[in-house]
């Protein structure tokens, strides 16, 4: 091994050992208390405060660049600056609690930074570096740049005594005595995060190291001055800024583009103050020093013009400020085009803003994207000027009337602009962060989150009518506290011919208010039935819809609603399906500004009257879609029971089953709370007591028919709010391919339903706060309860509930399985992976207590089928 080998694998093993003994001092300094840490940030930032003239005085000693007076402002700014954005800041422990959601974050430190410190700003760099490490618990170990070594250890040193004075272990801040590419490569791969400031080749090695990297691009900031700018205002702050320790702050500006009109004006102006602006073979010569193989020439970086004109090899007063070289092409092959951290300017013309603007696009992508760009401009009258600049220039600082370099920096030009002196330029420049680098940055912050139970509620029409002969009260409403003038009533073609439409518009008319009907609602409602009724609501703008019937009349009622208080509403939208019904993705409109809805029910079953669902059917693919939103739910519902005198038998058992399987749902939802149980509840001991009677007597034993129109009601309430699960999942779909009534539909799912719901180790459980662990079974045995069902064990218990259900819907005339409702088994089986991946698809999946798998919904329907325990369909599941 030759003597250089030798000495490059002894500065390895160097940034190693080192490496240990500063992750020591880290390990000590992370349980440090925020009132520790704020007493060494303090003392930190005062010593470095203290040394910044000699600090800055040995930075341009040592390395030759730039302006001792500017390098002070520097330093303090690094010192002063920090502090005061950060000194209140929370960076240790808990930094942000929420008891009552049960929501905290702690703040934890990176652990330990690697330092490159560029030789452009060695001093104030370090100061910078290692306050927002001291005060985030991070360990940092500095890379010099070899040009700058010794101000560099000597602005670390100051900074390590001062914070080890105040409590801080003694290698909390460490540097590479003798830095190299190979030592600086080796502590970027040892390190736990790389706070890389240097040049673009330095950015890339942190961001290829292996670890995480917060590095910054190049500047090349181009500055537009419009026609309605400051002339004097703009070129005294380019000047200020580009001479600021002769331009090597990144974010100074690199270009001028004036507007043709006010370009002669700002080139005097430029002269005026102080500037050189090329002439001759001196823009050649200029070009030549600029780049070398086409990149910046070191050589050139943080000196005076007139030390950079006699190395192109002309001479110009010393007094000049900056030098301009006046150009036409913005692309990369012209040398002015580039980022040059040195007293020179490009300058172009610009025939108007969006002229103006290319440019500066061209400046910022080739050369210096996602950094810095500036705009002068007259701010209160050209405002849509501000506004082509921030959304035409990808740039993480838009400058506004300011000098770029100190406005870049910020809290200096504006003081919501964080002081940093390390910029990032986002995805755009290959950065990892788009802004100013700050403490937020050196955080890990780790979450607290204890599980809390999820808000609930309960929501009903505002007004409920009910009791026998209440309808025509209820109307009078509509006069003596709405007002309304105008009704349209929704029904069916049979309550339509049969009359009993009659018992809305007689008093309706007695009260002076006109009535329109739209009668062409069928059974299952379709979007083409809506679409017509919406076209009638058009022309005869009601003020009050009011819907008469069954299920079919109020849903369609409320969909044409929707359409028609907001006819941009997309259908396919209101259909989209949501997890929580408060975090869907698409929110419903306020319904109610030009009508409000009325449903009076002739049946008992469906609960539409009080529930914010309505199923409206595609009839180009026959696809039943389930709408729900609050901004459905009717403002008024009249629950007469003598408009339910004269309900079919069928219609009786198929309406009063759907009732039923609503409360059961209802009372086993994640959803469920003690205020949609006593509803669930009621309706249940109610629905079997008088279900029966209801079926047989009918209009002979109003008081059933009492007894069943408020138990649908109270279920529609109890699901209203608690919502619904995979009996009508199931329902809907079996409904929708085999043309069977909904009611009849979800009495068939029922049984398998509640034996899958209720095992005690289900496959996976349904996801929701309040639901901790699978009870199902417990809660289908309190509705066993309730009915006075008993059994020796949980699980006869639950048979014996099952096997009274089905003894209710025997005593119904309903069928047992799909097979004995006539659906024939060759088109069953057909349609069965179809419509178990849409059943999985339903809204009312989502709340069911057990959450199902596709392949669990397509045995449940075969079981439902042909039997709980029919071998065919362990033959079928396994392919056979």
């Amino acid at each position: 091994m030759n003597t250089t080998e030798q000495k490059k694998e002894n500065l390895v093993e160097d940034v190693d050992a080192l490496f240990l003994k500063v992750k020591k001092a880290f390990e000590e300094y992370r349980h440090f208390s925020q009132e520790q840490v704020d007493k060494i940030f303090h003392a930190a930032a005062i010593a470095a405060n203290k040394a910044r003239i000699p600090l800055a005085m040995e930075a341009h000693e040592e390395t030759g660049m730039g302006v001792i007076e500017d390098k002070v402002i520097k330093n303090h700014f690094a010192s002063e600056y920090i502090y005061n954005t950060y000194k209140n800041t929370k960076t240790c422990d808990s930094i942000y609690k929420d008891e009552d959601m049960g929501f905290e974050t702690i703040a934890e430190p990176v652990g330990i930074l690697a330092g490159i410190v560029p030789t452009t700003n060695p001093t104030s760099t370090v100061i910078f570096k290692s306050l927002i490490s001291l005060k985030t618990r991070n360990a940092i170990i500095f890379s010099p740049h070899p040009r700058a070594k010794n101000c560099t250890i000597h602005a670390a040193k100051i900074i390590l005594d001062a914070a080890v004075k105040a409590g801080a272990p003694k290698d909390i801040i460490a540097w590479i005595s003798e830095p190299s590419i190979e030592a600086s490569s080796k502590l970027m791969k040892t390190c736990d995060c790389i706070l890389a400031t240097g040049g673009p080749g330095m950015v890339t090695a942190a961001y290829s190291s292996g670890k995480p990297a917060i590095g910054v691009g190049p500047g090349n900031a181009p500055t537009i001055i419009d026609t309605s700018a400051d002339v004097k205002l703009a070129v005294s702050s380019i000047i200020h800024s580009k001479t600021f320790d002769n331009g090597m702050i990144c974010a100074s500006e690199n270009s001028i583009i004036a507007l043709d009109k006010i370009y002669d004006e700002v080139k005097a102006e430029l002269l005026n103050r102080g500037a050189y602006f090329l002439k001759g073979n001196e823009l050649d010569k200029m070009r030549d020093t600029l780049l070398i193989h086409g990149a910046i020439n070191a050589k050139i970086v943080g000196q005076k013009p007139s030390v950079i004109a006699k190395m192109a090899g002309f001479t110009i007063p010393d007094d000049v400020k900056i030098i301009v070289g006046e150009v036409s092409s913005v692309k990369q092959d012209e040398a002015f085009a580039h980022e040059k951290l040195c007293p020179v300017l490009a300058m172009y013309h610009a025939k108007d803003f969006d002229d103006a603007l290319n440019k500066a696009d061209i400046l910022l992508t080739d050369g210096g994207f996602g950094h810095t760009a500036d705009l002068y401009v007259d701010e209160k009258n050209h405002p849509e000027l501000i506004d082509k600049f921030k959304n035409r220039l990808l740039a993480c600082r838009l400058i506004v009337n300011s000098p770029s370099a100190l406005g870049g920096i910020g809290d200096l030009y504006n003081f919501k602009i964080k002081p940093s002196l390390t910029l990032g330029c986002g995805s755009w420049g290959g950065n990892s962060i788009s802004g100013q680098v700050g403490v937020e940055n050196l955080l890990n912050y780790k979450t607290l989150a204890i599980r809390r139970e999820n808000m609930l509620w309960f929501r009903t029409p505002e007004k409920i009518f009910f009791k026998p002969s209440c309808l025509q009260k209820a109307l009078e409403e509509l006069k003596s506290v709405y007002n309304r003038k105008r009704a349209l009533i929704v029904t069916d073609s049979f309550l339509f011919e049969s009359g009993m439409v009659n018992k809305i518009i007689k008093p309706l008319q007695e009260l002076g208010i006109m009535t329109e009907i739209y009668s062409n609602v069928a059974p299952d409602p379709t979007l083409a039935c809506a679409k017509e009724g919406v076209s009638l609501c058009n022309y005869y703008k009601p003020d009050v819809i009011i819907a008469l019937g069954g299920g079919s009349p109020m849903d369609a009622s409320k969909i044409m609603w929707a359409m028609y208080e907001h006819p941009e509403v997309d259908f396919s939208d209101m259909a989209m399906d949501f997890l929580d019904i408060r975090k869907r993705i698409i929110n419903f409109p306020k319904f109610g500004q030009k009508a409000m809805l009325v449903c009076v029910p002739t049946t008992a079953g469906t609960g539409s009257e009080v529930t914010p669902f309505a199923i409206i059917t595609d009839e180009s693919d026959g696809t039943k879609y389930p709408i729900t939103d609050y901004s459905l739910m009717p403002d008024m519902a009249i629950v007469d029971a003598d408009l339910m005198a004269n309900i079919p038998a069928k219609l009786t058992a198929a309406s009063g089953i759907d009732a039923l399987t609503h409360s059961i749902e209802a009372y086993v939802s994640m959803l469920q709370s003690p205020f949609t149980d006593s509803m669930a509840k009621e309706a249940i001991v109610t629905i079997f007591k008088y279900l029966p009677t209801a079926y047989k007597k009918g209009k002979e034993d109003m008081h059933a028919r009492e007894e069943m129109a408020h138990a649908a009601t109270l279920a529609g309430i109890a699901f209203a709010n608690a919502f619904l699960g995979i009996d009508h999942s199931l329902g809907h779909k079996l409904g929708a391919y085999h043309h069977l009534p909904h009611g009849v539909c979800v009495s068939l799912m029922l049984d398998e339903v509640i034996r899958f719901n209720a095992s005690e180790v289900p496959t996976k459980m349904g996801t929701f706060p309040q639901y901790e662990y699978p009870h199902t079974l417990d809660r289908y045995l309190e509705i066993a309860d309730l009915l006075k069902v008993t059994g020796k064990d949980k699980q006869t218990k639950l048979e014996n509930l099952i096997k009274k259900i089905d003894e209710l819907k025997t005593t119904l005339d309903l069928p047992l399985t799909i097979k004995d409702a006539g659906v024939k088994e060759e088109d069953f089986l057909k349609h069965l992976d179809e419509m178990a991946l849409a059943a999985f698809n339903d809204q009312c999946t989502s709340t069911n207590p057990r959450y199902p798998l596709i392949s669990e919904m397509k045995e449940i329907y075969l079981r439902a089928y042909y039997g709980h325990s029919s071998p065919k369909v362990k033959k079928i599941m396994e392919g056979k």
